[in-house]
Order: C-alpha cells, then sequence, then structure tokens
C-alpha cells in the first residue's frame, strides 16, 4: 500500500533547502516531545518499527499539515491509545483517570543518560538465508511492499522498487522491520548497502555517473 510518507522521487516539492540554524531543537517544545516520546517507549510496550509505523498510519491530511515533532507527537498519542495506556478522554483532558499499572517502568532522570548509550543495537546472530556477496547483481521487489502484512510497513521505498543494483557492503544479520513493527518477532536477515545507478532510479541523474546508495533487507532482493 501506498502511503503519504514514502516521498521520495516525487516532483513538485522544490529543492532540498539546508538551513544553517545551529540550533539543536527549532522550538523549545520539541525537545519535550522527543523527551516524552522516548520516555514512553521504555515502557517496553512497542518497538522501534512499531513506532515508525503508527507515524506512517496518520491520517495523509495531518502528515501534510503536520511538522516533524507533531508526527512524533500524534503517533504517540496513538499508539498510547492502541495499547491502552492512556484513554482518549485523558488526552482530552490532560488528566490520568487513575494511576498507570506501568508506574514503575518510568524512566528516571538518573536513567536517562545511559538507556541513550545503550540504544537499542538491532543486529542479531542467526542460521537464515546464506547472504548475497559484495559485488552481486541484485534486483528490488516491484512493488514496494510487506510481504507479511498486507499494507504494512515496509523500509523499501517506493523509488527503489524493480531498480537492479550492486551489493556494496554487508552488515550481518539485523532485526526485520516489515515482521517487527507487526508483532511477528524479529525475524532477522542479511543486511546489506546496495548501490544503484541515479540514471536506472531518477532517470535523468543531475550528472553522469551519479549513484545512490541504500540499506537493504535480504528479502527485498532477487537476483538480477
Amino acid at each position: 500500500m501506498s502511503r503519504i510518507h514514502d516521498m521520495g522521487g516525487r516532483l513538485g516539492y522544490g529543492p532540498v533547502q539546508p538551513t544553517l540554524d545551529a540550533a539543536v531543537f527549532a522550538q523549545d517544545w520539541h525537545a519535550r516531545a522527543l523527551a516524552v516520546t522516548l520516555a514512553a517507549g521504555a515502557l517496553g510496550q512497542w518497538n522501534l518499527d512499531m513506532m515508525r509505523h503508527a507515524r506512517e498510519c496518520l491520517w495523509p491530511g495531518d502528515y501534510m499539515r503536520f511538522g516533524y515533532y507533531e508526527k512524533w507527537l500524534a503517533a504517540l498519542a496513538d499508539m498510547l491509545v492502541a495499547q491502552g495506556l492512556v484513554s482518549t478522554q485523558e488526552l482530552r483532558t490532560g488528566q490520568a483517570q487513575g494511576p498507570s499499572p506501568l508506574a514503575a517502568r518510568r524512566l528516571s532522570a538518573a536513567a536517562v543518560g545511559p538507556a541513550l548509550a545503550r540504544g537499542a543495537p538491532t543486529q542479531r546472530h542467526t542460521t537464515g538465508p546464506s547472504p548475497w556477496p559484495v559485488g552481486a547483481r541484485v534486483r528490488t521487489l516491484l512493488p514496494a511492499r510487506n510481504m507479511r502484512v498486507a499494507g504494512g510497513h515496509t523500509r523499501l521505498p517506493a523509488y527503489l522498487a524493480g531498480k537492479p543494483g550492486r551489493v556494496l557492503m554487508q552488515h550481518g544479520s539485523h532485526i526485520l522491520p516489515d515482521s517487527h513493527a507487526h508483532g511477528l518477532g524479529e525475524a532477522p536477515e542479511p543486511l546489506y548497502t546496495v548501490v544503484f545507478d541515479a540514471a536506472e532510479v531518477w532517470g535523468q541523474p543531475e550528472r553522469a555517473g551519479d549513484e545512490i546508495t541504500a540499506d537493504v533487507w535480504h528479502s527485498y532482493l532477487a537476483p538480477e
């Protein structure tokens, strides 16, 4: 299923204009949005891929209208309600209707630094499919879609669907987002950096010989 977030390669949005503003957050509330999202994630009721999928599933009109951290907060609110942690009434009033059963899991200020430093590594050891060797010629799936869940989350962008490429690097086996985002397990498989000819992807690259690299999971690929 095509979603509004998969905007790469679409015409009409104009050039990317990088800002020279050195501020970490454009507005003070952006830092609070990041903090509350990380704190809620520490409750252990969802994973990173589930939250990414929640952002993708925002109503298209809201997705286009919202700024970056507005998307974060909207997806967080949806996830909290979907998991039964917060009611819509509590969201409307800003008042809890009772103590949370997960209060003991709250992320204390002292735990923030170690938690961020620890991160959430996705590499796993697996005896799954033999990886493609470096230099192998491959082609991505067409269309770009989740092969396990209809309309589900995938990390293969639409602009790379059905494109030929070459394996540039191997990264070992990593959690498959297409499974992880839907509570179907980690299902780790080989992950690669694949290089694509920009002319194959865009038709008219800015310069002849330009290339595009992307991190691509094993199940997104077939032999060329």
